[in-house]
């Protein structure tokens, strides 16, 4: 059984890292691994339970950030040892921006028997805006209220090592479709 791909999909809160991510995975035959699905229903009853206001609380931010990453890489490092390539999508906000977050973490899908790629899906503030406008989800209210602030307080910077880019304003099948072409 050889290297499996083992894909971190990245991207601002909007940008389409879950329609992206599930795309991708159907064309490359992967396990989906989505950060929300994977942890939100226990941080939901965590936060409540430690008294939080929300996952941005910063009483419990830190400590959510951890064990809901190590909840996502688990459950990827069980995939990969299976043979199975996963599609991880997540912000990695830590692993885009620091090179020794994103080679810890590489480091662990490989040792699973992964080969760890990472993706981009770029956009700009303007076009985020215009999308969280159009999606109108419940969870985008706070981001809506002040869009001009919100966006304002966005960090777009590309990944600071190797990695695909996407272009986020294509659906998310000609990005899937163009990645897994850049990524096999």
């Amino acid at each position: 059984m050889g290297e499996q791909l083992a894909v971190a999909v990245t991207g601002a809160p909007g940008a389409g890292k879950t329609s992206t991510g599930q795309e991708l995975a159907r064309l490359l035959g992967a396990a989906l691994l989505d950060l929300d699905t994977v942890t939100n229903p226990l941080v939901d009853l965590l936060v409540s339970a430690l008294g939080g206001q929300g996952y941005d609380d910063t009483q419990v931010a830190p400590q959510l950030r951890r064990a809901r990453y190590a909840c996502l890489v688990g459950a990827a490092r069980d995939c990969l040892r299976t043979g199975t390539p996963v599609v991880l999508v997540a912000p990695f906000t830590a692993e885009r921006l620091d090179p020794a977050a994103w080679d810890a973490l590489a480091r662990e899908l490989a040792e699973a028997g992964g080969d760890p790629r990472l993706v981009w899906l770029q956009i700009t503030a303007e076009q985020l805006g215009e999308r969280l406008r159009r999606r109108a989800a419940d969870r985008d209210h706070a981001k809506l209220a002040d869009l001009p602030a919100y966006l304002a307080s966005l960090d777009l910077t590309p990944p600071v090592g190797p990695h695909a880019v996407a272009d986020a304003t294509l659906t998310p099948q000609e990005q899937a479709r163009r990645l897994a072409q850049q990524l096999t």
